[in-house]
């Protein structure tokens, strides 16, 4: 992750959102002490092309003690699996934004992400983390190659939410120029807790979690990695910690009609799968 910029002051307007929607615990709960998500959000890129006060001045308009939970990244198993079950576990729904040659190798696992709930955006093709120094023509290859990939993994292209992060948050005007010509919001990011980081723990990216929603105003977009193994330990402590704190979960969603679910891929599709992607192949075995 590179070259974050000063955080400015936290956005509560309401520009660029089509509608709101009061939502129950998640639909086919039942665990009745979840934590739940307690309402959508659904975002006009067209009209909100920019997200996340780490790098723009506006987010998502949230009301005290709400948070929307993203990752980054991912597929890759056996991580993204286990975080899978413990947003299940709570009725929890989030936004991942893929990376296209990891969706492309684990395409069952974009399917699965899709079909419990959770909403699918984009993180390039290839994962550059110099995308800011790319030409335009490299910039909107790696950004239609991702979109390419996601949507063949997913089966169904209009799953596919407008939504795009840039790998690494390396922005550059040229990058949104080309998104808000293909009509993407990009993505950065209200909170960050350093999951990527070498030798962090799970109780230590929940501890800068809630340290840095607190300090912005008890709100906000979060940007998490469901790719490493203290990600997938720490998700289950952080979604405890956010409900004994009051905290209530926001998803943010694309306006218009997406499938209520994708087919599941037939035995040909998957005898197909290409594997590996990036980042790396990891070992199956984690850690309780």
């Amino acid at each position: 992750m590179s070259r974050f910029c000063t955080a400015l002051l936290l956005a509560g307007s309401a520009l660029g959102l089509a509608a709101f929607s009061t939502a129950a615990k998640a639909e086919g709960c039942t665990n009745p002490d979840a934590l739940g998500t307690s309402r959508t959000i659904a975002v006009d890129s067209n009209e909100l092309p920019r997200i996340g006060t780490m790098q723009y001045r506006q987010s998502l308009p949230l009301e005290d003690h709400e948070v929307v939970i993203t990752f980054d990244d991912g597929p890759l198993p056996p991580y993204t699996n286990r975080v899978l079950d413990a947003l299940a576990a709570e009725c929890v729904k989030v936004t991942y934004f893929l990376v296209g040659t990891m969706a492309r190798a684990n395409p069952d696992m974009v399917r699965r992400i899709y079909n419990a709930g959770h909403v699918v955006g984009t993180h390039s093709h290839r994962h550059p983390l110099r995308m800011n120094q790319m030409a335009q023509a490299r910039v909107a290859g790696e950004i239609g190659d991702g979109i390419a990939a996601v949507k063949a993994a997913l089966g169904d292209e209009r799953a596919l939410a407008p939504f795009f992060r840039v790998p690494g948050l390396s922005r550059s005007r040229q990058i949104e120029t080309y998104a808000e010509s293909q009509s993407l919001s990009v993505w950065s990011a209200d909170e960050v807790a350093d999951d990527w980081h070498r030798g962090i723990t799970a109780e230590q990216i929940v501890q800068r979690a809630m340290a840095r929603i607190e300090a912005k105003g008890h709100r906000g977009v979060l940007l998490l990695h469901d790719i490493h193994p203290a990600t997938a330990r720490a998700v289950p402590m952080l979604l405890k910690r956010l409900k004994a704190n009051g905290y209530r979960i926001v998803q943010a969603v694309p306006v218009g009609d997406r499938p209520a679910s994708v087919p599941e891929r037939g035995q040909a599709d998957v005898a197909a799968t290409e594997k590996p992607g990036w980042p790396r192949v990891v070992s199956t075995v984690i850690s309780p």
